[in-house]
């Protein structure tokens, strides 16, 4: 399965749609690979890494509309998540991580998380 997280320097991106690139990590060869970040633009990630054949995507914080694309184009949504990239991989791979079912507003205030 292929699993893509939001990165911003080695660290799970709290800012789902602005992160600098995406790792993609696949479980059964256990190999990364980074993907530039298209853009930000509304709908077009959750269309974007369905593409690249991501199956699950672990991210910090992320609108309930983001979640809900996700959900049309059967890929998992693990929200809530912070942290370096491989421990968190590392969590998912000892079935550690819980989702929050964080719904961020893309008008939140700063510091807060955004889609």
């Amino acid at each position: 399965m292929l699993i893509a997280i939001p990165n911003e320097e080695n660290m799970v991106c709290p800012h789902f749609g602005h992160c600098e690139s995406f790792v993609l990590y696949d479980t059964e060869t256990k190999s990364i690979r980074s993907l530039p970040n298209p853009g930000h633009q509304p709908g077009a990630l959750p269309a974007f890494l369905k593409v690249q054949g991501a199956k699950l995507v672990i991210a910090g914080g992320m609108g309930g509309r983001a979640q809900d694309l996700f959900a049309e184009n059967n890929i998992q949504v693990i929200v809530g998540i912070s942290g370096n990239i491989s421990d968190v991989i590392t969590q998912y791979e000892k079935s550690e991580l819980k989702s929050s079912g964080e719904v961020c507003s893309e008008h939140a205030h700063a510091g807060d998380c955004h889609s």
